[in-house]
């Protein structure tokens, strides 16, 4: 499952948040101010809540959730790590990997 968050408030324009990733609390802050970003995260909550038991019974090892944004380092990283957080322990552990961090200070 892939999901464009492009349509999000990006941080990246504010010179203050634009170093920092979407695992830092000032990034953070930001994002959850804006409440078009917790509408998004409501609604992947939602979806891949519905749809995961589907997987589960067609028996599906895994699923892979995909979630793009321009710089692959604060709306992405945010939501992910939130989705990852909210159903952690309900179907498993979910494994996050942050491609565009890969070379960054967090990984």
């Amino acid at each position: 499952l892939v999901f464009d968050v492009r349509c999000l408030p990006n941080p990246h324009y504010d010179p203050v948040l634009r170093p920092l990733t979407g695992r830092d609390p000032d990034v953070i802050g930001f994002l959850e101010a804006q409440p078009e970003v917790a509408r998004m995260e409501a609604d992947l909550r939602r979806f891949i809540g519905d749809w995961l038991p589907a997987y589960i019974r067609d028996n599906r090892s895994y699923l892979t959730v995909g979630i793009g944004c321009t710089g692959g380092q604060h709306r992405s990283v945010y939501l992910a790590e939130k989705l990852a957080a909210h159903f952690n322990g309900k179907y498993g552990q979910p494994l996050i990997r942050h491609r565009d961090l890969a070379s960054r200070r967090h990984e």
